[in-house]
């Protein structure tokens, strides 16, 4: 027995302060929801869940994109949609126009009719005199001629795109129904024996062109869920990564309370055993 050296209280301190420190890791963690408070805690762990994090940021950054690209084709789709309207109104004119009842004066009202819908389209699609026209999405013109197309990226990889082609209405069918080679006048009149099948040609035309960006949306479409459900997984494995399983916690903690309160009890009860010399020293 000695009084200068206490194992037994150097054991107990040393076994209480490992159960604060546990302890206290299991508060840190409780409180801050997260499995990794320091990076000592789970050092690989750390480095793979900003990886996957990263990784989904981009993901978000894409979804987005592919929506942006969605709303460009609905909106150069409602354009067409009025268009196909215009259209179909300008091939009844040409109809009315061959009505043999007519007279000049009313023939004159249904050219009036007509020029006033081809300068509508024109101020749509523009070309020509038209520089900045009606039909635009966030200062790009819809329906002007552009080889390359609108690359879409559609994933967070590099290289994972895809193309939403041009939608030409300023030549074509459309461009033959709005000439004008000697402006404000258009080319196409009311009376011209072509019109009838120019139009059903500029209708097919611009019906083309919706079938085509239709069939663009419906691959963002497909591609927008794609990137829903690889961003729900990443979260998924980021979260069995960091996030803390508070059932599981939380017993830990009830544990390491106790170890604290029972190692605080024995370390004073370790403290006392010198004081047993004294009755020998009597």
């Amino acid at each position: 027995m000695t009084i200068n050296t206490n194992p037994s209280a150097s054991a107990a301190a040393r076994n209480l302060n490992h159960s604060q420190e546990m302890l206290s890791k299991s508060l840190n963690r409780l409180s801050s929801g997260s499995k990794i408070v320091n990076p000592s805690d789970d050092a690989a762990g750390l480095a793979v869940s900003e990886k996957l994090q990263a990784q989904n940021r981009r993901l978000g950054a894409a979804s987005t994109n592919v929506q942006n690209a969605v709303s460009y084709i609905q909106t150069a789709d409602g354009f067409m949609s009025s268009m196909s309207s215009v259209l179909t109104r300008m091939s009844e004119l040409t109809m009315m126009a061959k009505d043999v009842t007519k007279n000049a004066g009313d023939i004159a009202l249904y050219q009036e009719e007509f020029q006033s819908l081809q300068q509508q389209l024109r101020d749509t699609v523009g070309g020509g005199a038209v520089t900045t026209p009606l039909g635009t999405f966030n200062g790009i013109v819809l329906f002007g001629p552009n080889a390359t197309g609108l690359a879409v990226t559609i994933g967070e990889g590099p290289g994972q795109t895809m193309t939403i082609g041009d939608s030409d209405l300023q030549g074509g069918a459309m461009g033959a129904l709005l000439a004008q080679t000697a402006p404000p006048a258009f080319d196409l009149t009311v009376t011209s024996a072509t019109a009838a099948q120019m139009l059903v040609d500029g209708i097919q035309h611009v019906a083309t062109e919706r079938a085509t960006l239709g069939a663009a949306q419906s691959r963002l479409e497909v591609a927008a869920t794609t990137l829903s459900v690889e961003s729900q997984n990443l979260e998924s494995a980021i979260s069995r990564i960091r996030d803390v399983d508070v059932a599981q916690e939380s017993t830990q903690f009830a544990k390491n309370n106790i170890l604290v309160q029972s190692g605080t009890a024995m370390l004073a009860q370790a403290n006392q055993l010198p004081q047993s010399v004294l009755k020998l020293l009597q």
